[in-house]
């Protein structure tokens, strides 16, 4: 599996970042329970990529969008366009793997009540294999997430089981996010893919915000450092519209 395709299917996936409504989601790899509000739209023009030192990969852009099909029920797809490169070999880049989602939010949050959902994702093997632009096989995600709120603090996080033809990995995440001013928010996180057969588990740490021009348009940040693979950070980037 290439660079590109171990981030793509974990990228942040989903997550309402309106002003009007809890920041969670990207630009972080833990989810968030909060669906898209009914009717509402979510687009995202992105990019991520991972480095190491003699080589990186990434997606450049991605295109991801989000709707709140029915009350707590929203639909994810994610289409990739990546890139890899190693030293001494040529830049790879075309069409990556196509990731599908619904999130549906079971418990609503409370005064000590979290909010609870699940977030189930399929990524189809849309990309090429043989040109390290895909995994060349489906995978699945299937995790639980829980947020709660505090004031401007916010903390949500959860795990679950990621499924492929050559094997299983649990993930598990957990951030915590404060709105430092009415336009700002900042975070940080901690993401752990753990492989099911022995291999080395891969932790993620990032340091991430999120800025409100207004309530439609926002910039989202991430950066940090990889540990447990041959990965030495990663970055994520991108533009959203929420209408």
């Amino acid at each position: 599996m290439t660079r590109s395709q171990a981030f793509v299917p974990a990228l942040v996936l989903a997550g309402a970042l309106s002003s009007s409504r809890a920041w969670a989601g990207p630009p972080f790899l833990t989810d968030d329970p909060e669906p898209v509000e009914l009717r509402h739209w979510e687009f995202y023009a992105a990019t991520q990529w991972s480095a190491e030192r003699h080589a990186a990969s990434g997606t450049a852009p991605h295109v991801e969008v989000n709707y709140g099909a029915l009350p707590n029920l929203q639909l994810h797809v994610i289409v990739p366009a990546v890139f890899a490169w190693s030293s001494g070999s040529a830049v790879e880049y075309g069409l990556g793997d196509i990731e599908l989602g619904a999130k549906f939010r079971f418990v609503e949050e409370g005064e000590w009540r979290p909010q609870i959902g699940i977030f189930p994702l399929i990524t189809l093997p849309t990309g090429s294999h043989r040109r390290g632009l895909g995994a060349g096989k489906a995978q699945g995600l299937v995790p639980v997430w829980i947020q709660k709120s505090f004031g401007p603090w916010m903390t949500y996080g959860g795990g679950g089981l990621r499924f492929a033809s050559d094997g299983r990995a649990a993930v598990l995440g957990w951030l915590l996010q404060r709105k430092i001013s009415e336009p700002i928010a900042l975070g940080a996180e901690v993401y752990v893919t753990a492989p099911l057969n022995g291999e080395a588990a891969q932790v993620q740490l990032n340091l991430g915000t999120v800025v409100d021009f207004s309530d439609e348009h926002h910039l989202l940040l991430s950066a940090g450092p990889s540990f447990g693979t041959s990965a030495e950070a990663q970055a994520y980037l991108a533009y959203q519209l929420t209408i």
